[in-house]
């Protein structure tokens, strides 16, 4: 084993930097196989956080080590989050004419999200933090870990439960789809902007332009609307 200090620093210097370009390419590879194949199981935020994680324990490598590195992607969450002002802007008139229902859908989506997510955790007996941590699992990443923080959560678990909903929310807003004889642009982009946040405006834009925007726009609202709330679903919690 190398005892030499230099080689120890530049050792700790270099851990961050490789687990930010192993997250990069493992997006980038997963992202390439999800085109190729079109199944939804080769979705990246499926793919990416498996190939990670399996790296990880190859590595013996802790959370710690992982977020280091890239602790800086997380912060990027926020920005990138603004940029759906765009769509949103480009179907402004569509809005203005339908900003009341989907008002009303987004509280009342929210509050059966949450009510939901904590009957659950009750009934599982998990523990006050946990619990906490579910609560806000139906919104965007970076209002979720800022509500989650808020309210006595993790925010970091809240982020994993995050991903798990915007997954099984996509999949299952895909098959309500076929199902169901919704029409509505403004219909479809809402239940996966309500649904699966991020990762169902994704697959909103794989229908049409305007239900990404309207999938855009109530994730964002969903979002306020949860942010806003957050000294309330701390008392009430």
């Amino acid at each position: 084993m190398n005892t030499d200090p230099g080689f120890a620093h530049l050792a700790q210097w270099l851990w961050p930097v490789f687990w930010a370009v192993a997250t990069i390419m493992a997006y980038l590879g997963a992202k390439q196989l999800y085109l190729r194949s079109g199944r939804a199981w080769a979705s990246p935020l499926i793919v990416a956080p498996l190939a990670l994680l399996a790296l990880a324990s190859v590595l013996h490598a802790s959370y710690h080590d992982y977020l280091r590195g890239t602790h800086w992607l997380m912060a990027m969450l926020g920005p990138a989050t603004v940029a759906f002002a765009v769509p949103i802007h480009a179907q402004r008139a569509l809005i203005a004419r339908h900003w009341k229902v989907l008002g009303a859908g987004v509280l009342v989506g929210s509050g059966i999200a949450i009510t939901a997510a904590w009957w659950m955790a009750t009934a599982l007996h998990l523990s006050p933090e946990l619990r906490l941590s579910l609560a806000p699992r139906s919104i965007t990443t970076p209002f979720a870990m800022d509500v989650s923080g808020r309210i006595g959560g993790i925010p970091e678990l809240t982020a994993v439960f995050v991903m798990i909903t915007g997954i099984c929310g996509s999949l299952f807003g895909q098959l309500l789809l076929k199902v169901l004889p919704v029409r509505s642009a403004m219909a479809r982009g809402a239940l996966f902007g309500m649904g699966a946040h991020g990762m169902g405006v994704s697959k909103a834009r794989e229908l049409g332009e305007s239900e990404g925007a309207i999938a855009g726009l109530v994730m964002v609202m969903a979002g306020l609307v949860n942010v806003a709330a957050a000294p309330l679903l701390a008392l009430l919690l």
